[in-house]
């Protein structure tokens, strides 16, 4: 086999030529993590195999790239870049990587979290305008905290906020069982919940699943934290129940559009925080992240 790392930055690159073996399959890197789907089929002549870590992926696209047969996505999200099961039907197998930063991305929702309990990012943006401007904040501890699905990411954020002294609920598509974790349905979770967090995968079921009527059934006042995929919100919804006060604050890493439009209405609202999609960005997940990637190549060269 042959495996291209299609779009790496410099710092995963960096961490695949330490952690690429002797004796492993061969595996080049682009170091242009610029490219768009058309430089794909070029790209790729000759590789069977592609590492791919944000770059969309048409099915159209694909069908071009007569070598390739497998794709090992650098996370979970690979839905939101490409469409594995038209993929499937062309004989190219979709690799996904689960678990490698639960901590960083758990971390970061408790960090727009208590950003978003005490309104820090405004305060820092008039200080440095020339105001001082204060409001009460939101005390945390006591609060109840909601979890829209509970996977491992939700799990990290459960023993940090219950460390802080929050209740935790949590909502699951399958029944599950977790020390001090309150599973209930989620018309109760979200009537409840003082912060609700979203830990869902996107999938054609779960688009939209944050629903403008979902939404109106949150305790009014609550924060929403989204480290999850965009499109898992109705964001209209979203924009109308902030401006409202149905919602206090959101805290958004991720966007049904990235990057971002700089003429966005999110960028015109003083109730949200905004992170560029990397909650999941720390060394110690990039490196835990490029070794499965690197053991997933292994895998194919072994028949696996």
């Amino acid at each position: 086999m042959t495996a291209l790392f299609i779009d790496a930055n410099e710092s995963l690159a960096v961490i695949v030529e330490r952690l690429h073996a002797p004796g492993d399959p061969p595996l080049r890197i682009n170091r242009n993590p610029d490219i768009t789907s058309d430089d794909i089929p070029t790209l790729l002549d000759g590789a069977d195999t592609v590492i791919i870590d944000h770059t969309e992926l048409p099915t159209e696209v694909a069908r071009r790239c007569n070598d390739l047969k497998h794709v090992v996505f650098l996370g979970t999200g690979a839905r939101s870049y490409m469409n594995p099961e038209e993929l499937a039907s062309l004989g190219i197998e979709v690799r996904t990587i689960k678990g490698y930063g639960d901590t960083a991305v758990a971390e970061c929702a408790i960090a727009l979290m208590w950003e978003a309990a005490r309104g820090l990012a405004q305060m820092d943006r008039g200080i440095r305008a020339g105001n001082w401007l204060r409001d009460d904040g939101m005390q945390l501890t006591g609060k109840t905290l909601g979890l829209i699905g509970f996977g491992g990411i939700a799990e990290e954020v459960a023993r940090i906020a219950s460390g802080s002294g929050m209740r935790v609920l949590a909502w699951n598509r399958t029944a599950k069982t977790h020390d001090g974790v309150n599973f209930v349905g989620l018309d109760e979770l979200l009537a409840q919940s003082d912060v609700v967090s979203l830990h869902l995968l996107l999938t054609d079921e779960t688009r939209g699943f944050l629903s403008r009527q979902r939404i109106a059934a949150m305790k009014r006042g609550a924060i929403l934290i989204n480290t999850a995929r965009g499109a898992l919100v109705d964001e209209a919804a979203m924009i109308d129940a902030l401006r409202s006060g149905q919602l206090r604050h959101a805290g958004l890493d991720v966007f049904v559009t990235e990057p971002l439009p700089q003429d966005h209405a999110l960028t015109t609202l003083p109730n949200v925080t905004l992170s560029a999609h990397s909650a999941f960005r720390t060394p110690e997940a990039s490196e835990n992240l490029i070794a499965a990637a690197i053991q997933h190549c292994r895998e194919i060269a072994a028949g696996k």
